[in-house]
């Protein structure tokens, strides 16, 4: 009892003792809740359908024992009177031991959100390019590190302000350095969100046309029809008009031709019924008008007017190879001359 009761460093023995304790048994059950709750919370988790369970019980699983050791001898510390230094010291390490693992936890939330939506946008729209995505998970992985040494910092004792005040000249210095290439991440970013078009859409952009082949974070390239690569900025993508033929359920068409002048009058009329069948027979067309236009210089002149049904140019042009094919067939049969450029003279001769 007198052992118990002698003082030693500021604490009785019997302090150290409790401490001592409280140490063993805060390890044991924390040992117990590793390798009989957990192990027994992922069988339960493996079989439920959602697998964000499964990633929180990771995260606990995750936590290691540096953490663990340092809780313990935090709680053991709290029965005696340790030095003002091992207070310290002992503060700092749960600080920075505990921020640790949080930030670890949140990076891992933020992979799994950035894994979903990659496979949410895979799947609906069959992209495969997560380029962006990518950079914006990385840019919060990042920024929660920053954040996370300024409340070290900040709970450390030093005064921030200044800190954080040269941060933000330091950021604006950087951004005017940077500020094209931030620009064009920016565009990116606008164009994933926004989605003017997407990976394999027909699009045309000044006088250039194509195929979208890649959305980067700086520049979008497209595959010509001439078969080269063009490499846009994204900033000059959201500043002009983009024409997205990929969007377009249908196509209007509208295209026209011309028939003698010596051609009847009641095969004039029936050139519109003639043509209005034709079409009529072709799988993706729906007719909307046939009309004799106007005089021309040496010409009859007609116009035509249908829709496609599907925005691809391949199944344009044979679908109007198709037509055309047929109409002049079926004149031939009719007997209805289609035009091309004559010039006819008229002598007057005089007595």
């Amino acid at each position: 009892m007198d052992i118990l009761t002698y003082k030693f460093g500021g604490s009785l023995v019997r302090d150290y003792l409790i401490a001592l304790a409280v140490f063993g048994v805060t390890i044991g059950v924390i040992k117990v809740f590793k390798q009989l709750i957990i192990n027994k919370l992922k069988k339960l988790t493996a079989k439920t359908r959602t697998d964000f369970d499964d990633l929180l019980i990771k995260i606990v699983a995750g936590i290691g024992w540096p953490l663990y050791l340092i809780l313990s001898l935090y709680l053991a510390l709290q029965f005696i009177h340790p030095i003002d230094l091992i207070q310290k010291v002992l503060r700092w390490g749960v600080v920075i031991i505990v921020t640790y693992y949080a930030v670890r936890a949140i990076q891992r939330i933020v992979d799994y959100a950035t894994h979903k939506v990659i496979e949410k946008r895979q799947r609906e729209e069959k992209v495969s390019d997560t380029t962006v995505i990518d950079l914006l998970g990385k840019i919060l992985k990042v920024s929660l590190w920053v954040i996370a040494i300024i409340l070290i910092l900040s709970n450390s004792g030093y005064n921030i302000s200044t800190l954080i005040a040269g941060l933000g000249i330091g950021g604006v210095a950087i951004a005017f350095a940077l500020q094209n290439i931030l620009v064009d991440i920016f565009a990116a970013f606008s164009i994933y969100f926004d989605k003017p078009f997407q990976i394999g859409d027909f699009i045309i952009v000044g006088d250039d046309l194509g195929v979208v082949k890649k959305i980067g974070i700086k520049t979008t390239r497209i595959q010509t029809l001439q078969g080269e690569e063009l490499v846009v900025s994204n900033r000059e993508l959201t500043e002009t008009r983009v024409h997205n033929y990929k969007k377009m359920e249908k196509r209007r068409i509208a295209f026209g031709f011309g028939v003698t002048y010596e051609t009847p009058t009641e095969k004039l009329k029936r050139i519109p019924q003639i043509v209005r069948d034709i079409i009529a027979k072709v799988e993706l067309a729906d007719i909307d008008r046939v009309h004799f236009k106007k005089f021309g210089d040496f010409s009859l002149d007609f116009e035509v007017v249908y829709y496609l049904r599907s925005s691809d140019y391949n199944k344009y042009m044979d679908t109007q190879q198709e037509i055309n094919l047929a109409i002049k067939e079926q004149f031939a049969k009719e007997g209805i001359e289609m035009a091309y450029p004559t010039q006819t003279v008229y002598v007057n001769r005089g007595e």
